[in-house]
């Protein structure tokens, strides 16, 4: 009976963070009985059942959010992109100068620091109740039952890595529950290690892969498959072999109530071969690929969907047909699309995971960040998210050399159509970049069609930054709804989207793409040495040989970037770049930063890179806003912006555990930097 009353202390108890005062209901004997019907009843129900583990799900959602407002999702935003508005209880420079700590535990700030721990502990006690109950029956075949199954195990294993991300290495739970008849001192329990959580995640994972099913049908599309599974054990094992959590020195005072080190002090090079491998998984896996449009000969060039803009000539990439070149394909609509609505989940062949489209009804979800980046007087949005001008320079050129600004043109586009995507009295420094520039940024002077708008003087319009514009500052001293660095941002914002009498399109979660297992794969090569690994692929059923290879590496890298228009990095940087790995990852970095953007992928990746600290830590820059327009040209001097900036500290790496926490667990530790509760 002992092992049903385990079961029974998971409803009441998440991760010690519901508390225990409530305990002593549990201890009557005629409470236990009932309470055990009820599972049985649940779960001889398929209806039950599955809404059983539909409450699971849940808690990937609210404070799980990894796209959206600030409310949920405030790790969205890095060094690439800004906010000004109110609402999530931690403004841009409180978030950016670590003005945040454990002893928020009430309002949007408390929940905001809390709220991710408390949810995803819950997600584990109710996939772990899940997972010790269900069972085939009259309602339930044999095979549906493995993939309900399946489907508990991701989410148990993708809630402890959300943890892993913010918190880092946290108290892994006993999977049957905990046992109330234990010592109070026996429910406490203290961080893991940062690889011991990897590993428990992988397990979770290839329990997963092992009973989802391959792929989905339409009605399902939201739902884990085979290789959403292993995509999160590959990003797991990716961060467990970077710079943070590998021989990392600086994390040696990261230690549990006994003085055990969590994060590893020793560089094994083994762990980058273990990500290779496990991205490889997906990779040899077939079922996804990058989402491409075909190329469009007609379309307006001030309509919705202009017709398809050609990268200069490439011997090989121009004449050949996707997916070995570009002949055949929008580059900027295949981006562009894959985050403005255009597509649902089951349409998009590259999405390994996604939360699917319920963000719409969810004021705090994508769809309400979108409406944030829209401008307010024509677009009936709140212009107060935009990028960095490091992210706006961040955007090669459209033959994929870097930008840069000393050499770029100055001036004005002086007719409609003069240059690619732009309008007239458009900056000459937004002329001539890459595809992905045009499909994210909302620079001074772009674009918004609007097309869904029932007014036409709210359709088709351009936004000015300037100084007295109307989506520009108005008053120094006044809050009104405008980017302090003057430049916007269109990823996520459909063409034909509007809120002035128009309509809103959902938008679909892109948690996990294939672009990024694709370049996870190269950066994990390229920092093997010349010695190959023997890893076993997830199922044992072959073994890989795994090394540096610079062919491999390529052909991973070289899909993402045919698909942005771009040739490979030996026609576009130096010839050199995939023979020497410093230039490489310096590459790789670049193209994560402009292929992610917005996608909640920088924050951590600048921290597992360590390179928070340089990044982070540097001046925001911005155009300078308090010019107006008759003084144009002095608005796009690169001025630093002083409402948005920002500083890094070791304290940031991690986010701190809530006091109430370290109450109630008495063997918990805090992370670095942050205080502990006295």
């Amino acid at each position: 009976m002992k092992k049903y009353q385990k079961y029974l202390i998971w409803s009441i108890i998440a991760c010690l963070g519901t508390g225990f005062q409530s305990c002593s209901d549990y201890l009557d004997v005629d409470r236990y009985f009932k309470d055990r019907q009820e599972l049985e009843r649940i779960f001889n129900s398929r209806d039950y059942t599955e809404e059983w583990l539909a409450n699971a799900y849940y808690q990937l959602l609210s404070y799980n959010l990894e796209i959206g407002h600030t409310r949920f999702s405030i790790t969205n935003y890095s060094d690439d992109m800004i906010y000004t508005e109110g609402g999530s209880g931690i403004s841009y420079s409180d978030f950016k100068f670590g003005k945040y700590g454990p002893q928020y535990t009430s309002g949007n700030a408390g929940s905001l620091i809390a709220g991710p721990w408390r949810q995803s502990y819950d997600g584990i006690r109710q996939a772990s109740i899940f997972l010790a109950n269900v069972h085939p029956g009259d309602e339930i075949d044999e095979a549906t039952c493995g993939d309900l199954k399946g489907q508990a195990y991701f989410v148990r294993g993708y809630c402890y890595w959300l943890l892993l991300r913010k918190y880092g290495p946290v108290p892994i739970l006993p999977d049957e529950g905990l046992d109330y008849e234990a010592e109070y001192s026996e429910l406490a329990y203290p961080r893991n290690t940062y690889d011991e959580c990897v590993e428990y995640i992988s397990e979770q994972m290839l329990q997963a892969a092992k009973l989802l099913e391959k792929g989905r049908n339409t009605r399902s599309a939201s739902r884990p498959t085979k290789g959403s599974a292993l995509a999160v054990r590959a990003k797991a094992y990716l961060y467990a072999a970077s710079p943070l959590m590998n021989g990392n020195a600086e994390m040696a005072n990261f230690m549990d109530d006994q003085g055990k080190q969590l994060i590893a002090q020793v560089y094994d090079e083994s762990k980058w071969a273990k990500a290779a491998a496990a991205a490889l998984d997906v990779i040899k896996l077939g079922d996804f690929k990058l989402y491409t449009i075909p190329r469009r000969q007609t379309g307006g060039l001030l309509g919705a969907y202009p017709a398809t803009v050609e990268p200069p000539y490439h011997p090989v990439y121009s004449e050949n047909n996707w997916p070995d070149g570009w002949k055949d394909i929008d580059p900027m609509e295949s981006y562009r699309s894959l985050f403005n609505g255009d597509l649902y989940v089951a349409e998009n062949p590259e999405l390994i995971f996604s939360r699917g489209d319920n963000q719409l009804n969810d004021e705090y979800g994508i769809t309400s960040m979108s409406r944030h980046q829209m401008p307010v007087n024509q677009g009936g949005g709140w212009n107060c998210h935009g990028i960095t001008g490091k992210q706006c320079d961040a955007y090669d050129m459209i033959d994929g050399t870097p930008f840069d600004r000393a050499a770029a043109p100055k001036g004005f586009t002086t007719a409609d159509g003069q240059y690619p995507y732009l309008r007239n009295n458009v900056w000459l420094e937004y002329a001539n970049r890459e595809p992905r520039f045009y499909a994210s940024v909302a620079f001074s002077g772009a674009n918004w069609p609007c097309t869904s708008a029932s007014d036409a003087q709210n359709r088709d319009f351009q936004v000015f930054y300037y100084y007295g514009e109307n989506e520009g500052r108005k008053i120094i001293s006044t809050n009104d709804r405008w980017i302090p660095t003057g430049i916007g941002m269109m990823k996520y914002v459909n063409p034909k989207e509007s809120y002035r009498s128009g309509t809103v399109y959902p938008k679909v979660d892109p948690a996990i793409r294939y672009a990024d297992v694709l370049l996870m794969y190269a950066e994990a090569l390229n920092e093997l040495g010349e010695s190959p690994w023997q890893i076993p692929s997830w199922d044992g059923s072959q073994t890989y040989t795994v090394t540096r290879s610079v062919a491999e590496m390529k052909q991973a890298v070289l899909p993402v970037r045919l698909r942005a228009g771009l040739p490979n990095y030996e026609d576009a940087y130096d010839a050199d770049t995939y023979d020497n790995r410093d230039k490489l990852r310096a590459a790789l970095k670049h193209e994560r930063q402009v292929e992610f953007l917005g996608e909640n992928q920088r924050y951590y990746d600048l921290r597992r890179w360590t390179d928070a600290p340089d990044e982070e830590g540097e001046a925001i820059y911005g155009c300078t806003t308090t010019v107006p327009k008759d003084y144009r040209e002095s608005f796009y001097e690169q001025v630093v912006v002083a409402s948005v900036q920002t500083a890094f500290s070791q304290k940031q790496y991690f986010w701190p555990v809530a006091w109430e926490e370290l109450r109630r667990n008495a063997r918990l530790t805090q992370a670095p930097g942050w205080p502990s509760y006295d």
